[in-house]
């Protein structure tokens, strides 16, 4: 299996589109967390937010934890392992995977239910008609093909 094929996820999202999957933003929020940690930055933050002579910048150390749980949170968003490898970075159980195991299918685009189907509605905030989209291609190109003709993984783009 090729590895472009390895990136197709069930659902017919591109993994290696994915944000979760191809960036470095979680191993660069982990280092920047274990550096913090190292050199106990949250002390010396909770010292200058406390200061009297605050510049406005300092002022900004309030929010010290809330941006170590936002470099936490992204860090757990981290996916290294694509559904076909390793069973999908969705919090478990994904259903569109446990659906395509149930009936034998390598994707939804065998399926003759996905375009009314409602697994895909917890995706749409994200993804739009994406995923959609991208089965109706793979079912007009094939697996070996529809990579070059696939649709744009998320909605801002």
């Amino acid at each position: 299996m090729s590895e472009e094929i390895e990136l197709i996820g069930y659902c017919g999202l591109y993994c290696g589109d994915c944000i979760r999957y191809r960036s470095k933003a979680s191993d660069l929020a982990r280092e920047l967390l274990c550096e913090l940690h190292a050199t106990e930055f949250d002390k010396y933050a909770a010292i200058k937010s406390n200061s009297l002579d605050q510049l406005d910048a300092v002022k900004k150390f309030d929010h010290y934890g809330e941006c170590c749980r936002v470099l936490e949170a992204i860090v757990a968003l981290q996916c290294s392992s694509p559904c076909r490898i390793g069973g999908g970075c969705a919090p478990p159980p994904c259903d569109v995977l446990a659906c395509c195991g149930e009936k034998g299918f390598d994707g939804c685009w065998q399926c003759d239910e996905f375009e009314k189907c409602g697994k895909f509605e917890s995706f749409r905030a994200i993804y739009g008609d994406s995923p959609r989209q991208n089965l109706r291609t793979i079912k007009k190109f094939g697996l070996d093909k529809w990579v070059g003709h696939r649709h744009k993984c998320y909605i801002w783009q």
